[in-house]
């Protein structure tokens, strides 16, 4: 059913995530975007069926109903063009019933991403470039562990680079909490797992510290959190090479080339890192994003932050692995019983 969902093509398909900001960007400004509201166990084909550009959707057994109108709300504001009035008309909400979950035996461990998949990633990456790296290391997992299960990933979080280029979503880190919090109580009452794995792969310590408040503010008794980038400094923070930038990119040529928009990948690396953003400028402009969103009017830069030129040192089985060390280490400790409720969001800046 996953595979209904998660990208397999840039540029093509029914969802959003699996599209450029550079292909966003070029329709036309009728376009319209579907934000469904729908059942955990709703077929991801029946949600695709709404319209040929649809959101992620947000689950009902997740939500209150303050909670879904002050997501709406947030979503709204920031998509498609962050602050936007005219937001309201081009996002179109559609709720489909919510239907009743089907009996399924209970997992070892249930594993999903909180990652965001509304966020730009430069012209050749596209929106969900976070969820498929890490769903990849996921699907690894359940290659190797019985008993080891994917939920649907929660697509929505906190990040602020993206807004001022515009596609991109910042749920706020309240508003995460909450959902996350609801998502791993439902999932606990729906599957009953004796452990929940949650990953993401983003790189604001914002955005996983409030997954991890989530979590721990949840019903959910085992379970274990882990950043699948907190094994990459060397590769990643050190080279300053933070978004949409090499390791990114060898990481989603990794799981399939149809997944850069061959328009741009590999030929036009050297002209996409002169239109790139130090992430030394981007540390500057965050404390303040409307001088951030007027320097993208003034300068603009494609959405890359830091430097995709690090993609030609780089072996990408290496830096996998290492992702995949971890992640197995983590399964391995819960499937043995421990667990550290108090977990480590990862400390490094992105």
């Amino acid at each position: 059913m996953l595979n209904d969902y998660l990208p397999q093509r840039v540029n093509s398909g029914p969802w959003v995530p699996a599209y450029t900001l550079f292909h966003l960007r070029s329709l036309a400004v009728e376009t319209q975007f579907i934000l469904p509201v729908c059942s955990m166990a709703t077929p991801y084909s029946e949600i695709a069926a709404l319209g040929d550009y649809v959101l992620p959707p947000l689950f009902h057994e997740a939500l209150t109903d303050d909670l879904k109108q002050q997501l709406v709300n947030r979503i709204t504001q920031c998509f498609p063009i962050y602050g936007s009035d005219e937001n309201s008309k081009r996002v179109k909400v559609v709720e489909l019933p919510e239907i009743q979950l089907p009996e399924r035996i209970p997992p070892l461990v249930l594993a999903f991403s909180v990652d965001t998949a509304i966020e730009e990633h430069g012209p050749h990456l596209p929106l969900g470039t976070d969820t498929i790296q890490s769903y990849n290391v996921l699907r690894h997992l359940a290659e190797e562990f019985d008993g080891f299960e994917l939920a649907r990933p929660l697509e929505y979080g906190q990040l602020t680079w993206g807004l001022p280029f515009g596609f991109s979503v910042d749920i706020t880190t309240e508003l995460l909490t909450q959902y996350v919090t609801n998502y791993c109580n439902a999932v606990t009452i729906w599957l009953q797992p004796d452990a929940i794995y949650v990953v993401d792969v983003h790189g604001s310590i914002t955005h996983r510290q409030a997954i991890v408040d989530g979590i721990e503010q949840s019903n959910a008794k085992h379970w274990a959190f882990r950043w699948l980038y907190d094994p990459l400094a060397e590769y990643s923070f050190e080279r300053s090479d933070q978004h949409a930038g090499g390791v990114e990119t060898i990481l989603v040529e990794k799981v399939s080339n149809d997944l850069l928009d061959p328009d741009w990948w590999p030929h036009r690396l050297d002209d996409i890192a002169e239109h790139q953003m130090s992430f030394e400028k981007a540390v500057e402009l965050t404390p303040d994003l409307g001088g951030f969103c007027d320097y993208v009017l003034e300068h603009n830069p494609n959405g890359v932050i830091g430097d995709i030129t690090n993609y030609r040192q780089l072996d990408v089985d290496v830096i996998f692995e290492r992702m995949l060390a971890l992640a197995r280490s983590d399964v391995r400790q819960l499937l043995d019983g421990n667990h550290n409720q108090t977990q480590n969001a990862g400390q490094d800046l992105w």
